[in-house]
């Protein structure tokens, strides 16, 4: 093992944003917490079955493009939506609350701003210091705001987001792609590469990819379902990768 808690001959680390490098996990499961009980509670009245922010998250949105989570929660529901791309506000459509929910995060992260967890700077301080390639995966739109809020975007060499991911027609998360195009903008083979992520999603994505080391990041106790989706390892913090060389 590397003095990262990596095996050898990994040459790149690829980072996914939110609940790895930022604190902003939990604003979203927030906002998608608030957009869906509006939407459930307009639909099913006073007898409506709430989204639970932990295990309907976890399962259904977490680490997904942001459509993709609403279809998908929708469909643990029984409900189908129309898609909705030239709709205004109003209507319940995909594209409106997956708008809503956007809305609420960016509200959310202005009010409170961004932070990024202590052990995932240090730990990719340590990568850039070691000379390893490094990268952020992530399916948010807001990608880069999150990163340049945080003062953490120096830190990766490159960034593949929602913007990017609708650019170049690359499905999300549990598909490997955007991964893999992390892995290509930095010239590294999948097998030299570490994909580092909390969401179930990100774990089958990183399998999916034959990548050469997947480190599961338990923020949510599910570190179980984290090693039966893909992890070859799971931490509560990057910093316990170093602190396990270091003793």
């Amino acid at each position: 093992m590397t003095n990262l808690g990596l095996p050898d001959g990994i040459r790149a680390c690829l980072f996914d944003m939110d609940g790895v490098l930022t604190q902003t996990a939990t604003v979203h499961a927030a906002a998608w917490k608030e957009t869906f009980d509006a939407f459930l509670r307009r639909r099913d009245g006073a007898g409506f079955r709430p989204f639970d922010a932990v295990g309907d998250y976890d399962e259904y949105v977490d680490g997904k493009p942001r459509a993709d989570g609403v279809r998908s929660f929708l469909a643990s529901r029984g409900i189908t939506l129309p898609e909705g791309d030239d709709d205004p506000p109003g209507p319940d459509t995909v594209r409106s609350l997956g708008d809503r929910k956007n809305a609420l995060v960016l509200e959310k992260i202005k009010e409170m701003g961004v932070h990024a967890y202590p052990g995932s700077v240090r730990y990719a301080e340590a990568a850039r210091a070691a000379g390893l390639r490094r990268a952020v995966v992530s399916s948010s739109a807001n990608c880069h705001d999150v990163l340049v809020a945080a003062g953490i975007d120096d830190l990766f060499e490159v960034r593949i987001d929602g913007i990017v991911a609708t650019e170049q027609h690359l499905p999300g998360k549990p598909a490997p792609d955007t991964f893999l195009a992390a892995a290509r903008a930095l010239g590294v083979p999948p097998e030299e590469a570490t994909v580092f992520e909390d969401a179930l999603a990100g774990m089958e994505a990183g399998r999916a990819g034959a990548f050469g080391f997947v480190v599961g990041v338990d923020r949510a106790g599910q570190a179980e379902a984290l090693r039966r989706h893909g992890a070859d390892v799971v931490v509560e913090d990057l910093a316990e990768l170093l602190e396990e060389e270091a003793s």
